[in-house]
C-alpha cells in the first residue's frame, strides 16, 4: 500500500469518517486509450474527477471535451455536453463538438485578411467566408498531452505547434491549452500562444451544453443571463457589420434571465440571419478582466452553468443547425438541443480595425482564461 493511500486512511480515521469516503473525495486524473486514427496514431482519453460529483472527459484529438458530468439538485449525475461515443465519429464530425477552435474561432469575411500590408487567403469553408480555423482547424489536430496534478486540482495540458502557412495563416504558432478541474466544480481553461511572425489568433472551446442531460430534448426552457449591453449585428452571411448595437428592445436582450425559447422565433432580421441565436455579445467589463459573462439555469434539474472569461466577447449559439445527428448512447441531437457559450474576440476582427485587436506579434504572448462553473439550485 502506497504512503499516500495510507495517509488518506489515517486522515479519515482521525476525523471520524471512513477511509473510503476520504478516497472518494480525492481528485484524480485517469488516462486510457480512446482509439486510433487511420494512420495508427493513438488517441487518449483523460478523465478528470474532483471528488465532488463533477467529472470531465477530454481527448487529445482536437482537445475535445467528450463528456461532462454534473449533479442536479437531488445529486443525480448526468452528462450535460453533446458528443459521440467513438473516435471515428469525432473524425467525421462537422459540428465541432467540444473542440478547441483555432487559429481563429468564428468567421473571417470572404476568407481573407490583411496584416502589415500583406493579404492572406484562407479556406472559404462557410459559404464565401472562413470559419473556425479552416478545413483542418485545431479541433482536428492531435495534441501532445500530459496529466496535471495539483494539491487540489487535476487536469490535462495540451500542446500543439501550428506551422507557418497552416490553413493560410502566417507564423509558426506554439499553443498550450490547460484544462483544470477544481474542488469548486469549475472547469478552468487556460490558453497560451506565441508566434515567430505577426499573425492573428482567436481561441475558444466549442462545447454544446444541455443542462437537463445530453440528448434529453430542446434547450428552449433553459433560462439565460448574458452580461452585455451590446452585441455585434451580422449580415445575412453572419459577418459582423462593424456596429456595436444596444440589446435594448431587441430579442437579444438577456440582461435579465430569459428563456432561450421566449423570443427565438420573433420576426427579427438578426434572428432570421442566424435561424435563431448565433451572435457575439460585447461583454460589460474592463479589458482582460476575469468576470462573469453568462449564467444559465435549467429549471427541471436545477443545474446552473456560469461562464467567466477574460475575453471581450461571448458567442451565444442556440444549436440552430443541429439536424438529427446521432450522438452518445444512440441519442439524436436535433435542432436546438444544445447551446454554446464561446468566449472569444469578435468575429472578423482582422477586417474590423475598430474591434479589439487579435494580432499577435513575436515577443508577445497570447493568454486567455475561461471558466465553466457548475452548481444546482
Amino acid at each position: 500500500m502506497g504512503a499516500a493511500i495510507v495517509t488518506l486512511f489515517i486522515a479519515a480515521w482521525l476525523v471520524g469518517g471512513s477511509s473510503m469516503d476520504a478516497l472518494a473525495q480525492t481528485p484524480r486524473v485517469e488516462r486510457r486509450q480512446f482509439g486510433a486514427l487511420p494512420d495508427g496514431t493513438r488517441i487518449d482519453l483523460f478523465t478528470l474527477k474532483n471528488g465532488r460529483g463533477v467529472e470531465v472527459e477530454i481527448i487529445n484529438y482536437g482537445g475535445r471535451i467528450v463528456a461532462l458530468r454534473a449533479p442536479d439538485r437531488t445529486g443525480r449525475v448526468a452528462d450535460i455536453t453533446l458528443g459521440y461515443d467513438d473516435l471515428d465519429s469525432y473524425v467525421k464530425d462537422r459540428y465541432h463538438f467540444g473542440g478547441i477552435i483555432g487559429r481563429y474561432a468564428n468567421r473571417i469575411a470572404k476568407g481573407r485578411f490583411t496584416l502589415d500590408g500583406k493579404t492572406y487567403w484562407l479556406a472559404q469553408n462557410d459559404g464565401e467566408n472562413h470559419i473556425h480555423g479552416g478545413m483542418q482547424g485545431f479541433d482536428r489536430r492531435v495534441w501532445q498531452a500530459e496529466e496535471m496534478r495539483g494539491v487540489r486540482d487535476v487536469g490535462v495540458r495540451l500542446a500543439y505547434v501550428s506551422l507557418d502557412g497552416e490553413e493560410g495563416y502566417p507564423g509558426t504558432l506554439k499553443v498550450t491549452v490547460t484544462y483544470m478541474l477544481t474542488p469548486q466544480n469549475e472547469l478552468r481553461i487556460e490558453y497560451e500562444a506565441t508566434s515567430d511572425k505577426p499573425t492573428v489568433i482567436n481561441l475558444t472551446n466549442h462545447a454544446y451544453f444541455n443542462l437537463a442531460g445530453a440528448g434529453s430534448g430542446p434547450v428552449l426552457d433553459h433560462e439565460i443571463y448574458i452580461n452585455a449591453d451590446r452585441f455585434t449585428p451580422v449580415d445575412r452571411t453572419l459577418i459582423p457589420t462593424g456596429e456595436l448595437r444596444s440589446v435594448a428592445d431587441t430579442p437579444l436582450d438577456f440582461r435579465r434571465p430569459t428563456r432561450i425559447g421566449a423570443r427565438i422565433d420573433a420576426p427579427d432580421e438578426q434572428l432570421r440571419h442566424g435561424r435563431g441565436y448565433d451572435h457575439n455579445f460585447v461583454l460589460n467589463k474592463r479589458s482582460g478582466e476575469l468576470s462573469l459573462a453568462a449564467r444559465v439555469y435549467e429549471p427541471t434539474s436545477g443545474r446552473v452553468l456560469e461562464v467567466l472569461t477574460t475575453e471581450p466577447g461571448l458567442q451565444f449559439y442556440s444549436g440552430n443547425f443541429l439536424d438529427g445527428v446521432r450522438g452518445k448512447a444512440g441519442r439524436s441531437y436535433g435542432r436546438r438541443t444544445g447551446f454554446c457559450l464561446e468566449a472569444q474576440h469578435f468575429p472578423d476582427s482582422p477586417n474590423k480595425p475598430a474591434f479589439p485587436s487579435t494580432v499577435l506579434r513575436p515577443g508577445q504572448t497570447y493568454r486567455q482564461t475561461t471558466i465553466y462553473r457548475f452548481a444546482a439550485r
